[in-house]
């Protein structure tokens, strides 16, 4: 009896831990593109709807700023989320700041993640050799052109074809390989010991490309660290209108709330979408 009540009450607090609220702070850094090419502010206005409004993980909140956030907010945040023209912790004022806050949030074990060129790293980012914390957080990243270390490249491709790896991991749940005309940065760095994921680090997609000289590059991918925390990267999207490819979408999602220690529904976080124009982008089409 003792047995089956103990049982009950561990099942309660298992209960309890998946269904706790969790919060989502959403970064946007500057940017330089034109209307309906990256569109962070819309993008992050979108994904803050989305964490708010998924049909089956409810209960989360997420918010969005434009700045470096002040303490309180990255002491409420399970999870950082990012968007901008390359890491926007270093570029926003006061890089060494910003990159100390984030150690002090990660050691903590909340989660990161970075979206599109959020992933890219500049030649005055890293060490000769390439070193820079958001390799150990995210498990890799877009080498911007010009660096010394690595070069990734940057190029859209009319047909994508963005494949799911045979993974299980939860973040490949509810959704299926796509077509879509972006941009999957190609050649992403993951580390000296010859651009090789670290162990703790999943390879989620890739994407054979180019067309005159294909391979499968890794274009998604995530790390569980030793503190605890997650990180996810993806190199996608360049189209802002592309939020609208559910199958991406729930992608995307599903490593938000698996990073922000949100259990993955059995099929992917299920999200619904009003119109893209809903959040104020530039341009909805790119120009």
């Amino acid at each position: 009896m003792k047995f089956r009540l103990l049982i009950v009450m561990l099942g309660m607090l298992m209960a309890n831990e998946v269904c706790q609220a969790k919060h989502v702070l959403i970064i946007v850094g500057p940017d330089g593109h034109g209307p309906g090419s990256h569109e962070p502010i819309a993008g992050a206005r979108l994904l803050k709807h989305c964490v708010e409004t998924l049909d089956n993980a409810n209960g989360h909140t997420a918010e969005v700023v434009a700045k470096w956030p002040a303490k309180e907010q990255q002491q409420r945040a399970d999870t950082v989320v990012f968007l901008g023209d390359t890491f926007p912790a270093n570029r926003f004022d006061d890089a060494a700041r910003n990159l100390a806050d984030l150690h002090q949030m990660m050691k903590r074990g909340c989660g990161i993640v970075c979206i599109h060129y959020a992933t890219g790293l500049k030649k005055e980012d890293v060490s000769a050799t390439g070193e820079h914390p958001l390799l150990g957080w995210m498990g890799g990243y877009f080498a911007n052109p010009g660096s010394v270390h690595h070069v990734s490249y940057a190029r859209i491709f009319e047909k994508a074809r963005i494949t799911p790896t045979a993974s299980k991991h939860p973040i490949l749940r509810g959704w299926s390989e796509f077509v879509v005309k972006d941009e999957p940065y190609g050649n992403n760095y993951f580390g000296p010991d010859d651009n090789k994921p670290a162990p703790n680090v999943t390879i989620l997609a890739t994407s054979l490309q180019p067309p005159e000289d294909p391979k499968r590059e890794a274009i998604a991918w995530c790390v569980q660290r030793a503190d605890k925390g997650r990180g996810f990267g993806i190199v996608m999207p360049h189209f802002y209108k592309n939020w609208a490819n559910k199958d991406f979408r729930t992608f995307v999602l599903n490593g938000i709330v698996w990073t922000a220690g949100i259990a993955v529904p059995k099929n992917g976080v299920a999200s619904r979408l009003p119109d893209l124009k809903t959040f104020a982008p530039k341009s909805v089409e790119p120009k």
